[in-house]
């Protein structure tokens, strides 16, 4: 069994813990994927190159989904 010549390495994902920031990236970002937990909130961007995290209260979650400058998707 041949083995690939180069080995293709991905980033590992980013946790974001400034919502500005967050707000920022979100703007080159394809999708925002949200995940609700019973005590947490994690919003995902997904950008060309990197996954970011942004992990925050059901209460702040729904004032930072509407910052956000991309497609949303719920999971």
């Amino acid at each position: 069994m041949n083995k690939p010549a180069v080995k293709v390495v991905k980033p590992m994902p980013s946790e974001i813990v400034d919502i500005e920031k967050f707000v920022e990236i979100s703007g080159r970002a394809e999708h925002c994927a949200i995940k609700r937990a019973k005590d947490v909130v994690k919003l995902k961007l997904r950008t060309a190159k990197r996954l970011y995290t942004l992990k925050v209260e059901p209460t702040k979650a729904e004032e930072v989904i509407k910052k956000l400058q991309c497609e949303i998707r719920e999971i």
